[in-house]
């Protein structure tokens, strides 16, 4: 008896034991990933166009652009420098892998420049995007797993691009930066005789009047 009461104490505990609390197997998610758009405080941008290149290698054009997440909160702090969160919903990346390269194309509306440039997505990138959907977050494991994995680009004056992911817990996670070049066509490649997309906010030239346009803090 003793020796049935031990084998069934084994094997109680070997099948607790290949219970993953954290999986997301069963979690619903979305079969594409998310690319989106994030801007420093005040300083507006207007993104012409941007594509994917996957990890097999395929080109994806036109996968996003126009605004991107940022604020004017006119709280009297220079909070244009740095980043202040990381918002933005983004647009699926429909029939995409998980990204290899990323192309971008924008408008600095403040300074103004048009910058272009091709972002490498380092596998570091690519192991959180997948852990993403499919572990939950251990500070909470009763919740689902994100529903698709996220990928933002951070675009700031002087050319800077920043690359975050989100992790399970859907804490923003830096993976890569780049430096653009100056797109030599100007906005809009030359079709607008030099126009922007927009003017400079009110709230921007008010921002830059008293603390200028903070280079080297992104």
């Amino acid at each position: 008896m003793r020796v049935l009461s031990a084998l069934l104490g084994l094997l109680l505990l070997s099948g607790c034991q290949a219970i993953d609390l954290l999986s997301a197997e069963q979690d619903p998610r979305s079969p594409w990933w998310n690319l989106g758009f994030t801007e420093p405080n005040y300083m507006k941008v207007w993104v012409e166009d941007s594509a994917v290149i996957d990890i097999n290698g395929r080109l994806f054009p036109q996968t996003g652009g126009g605004t991107a997440a940022g604020g004017e909160p006119e709280d009297g702090t220079d909070s244009a420098k740095g980043w202040d969160g990381i918002g933005g919903a983004g647009k699926a990346v429909v029939g995409a892998e998980l990204p290899a390269k990323i192309f971008v194309r924008w408008q600095s509306i403040v300074e103004p420049q048009t910058y272009r440039a091709w972002v490498d997505i380092p596998e570091e990138a690519r192991h959180i995007m997948r852990s993403a959907t499919s572990r939950r977050c251990p500070e909470n494991p009763s919740s689902p797993a994100a529903y698709y994995a996220s990928l933002k680009l951070g675009l700031a004056p002087g050319g800077i691009v920043q690359v975050w992911v989100r992790d399970e817990c859907h804490r923003p996670v830096k993976v890569a930066r780049a430096q653009a070049e100056v797109e030599p066509l100007g906005p809009s490649q030359g079709l607008t005789e030099g126009r922007y997309a927009y003017k400079i906010s009110e709230k921007s030239k008010r921002y830059i009047e008293r603390f200028g346009i903070p280079y080297g803090s992104w």
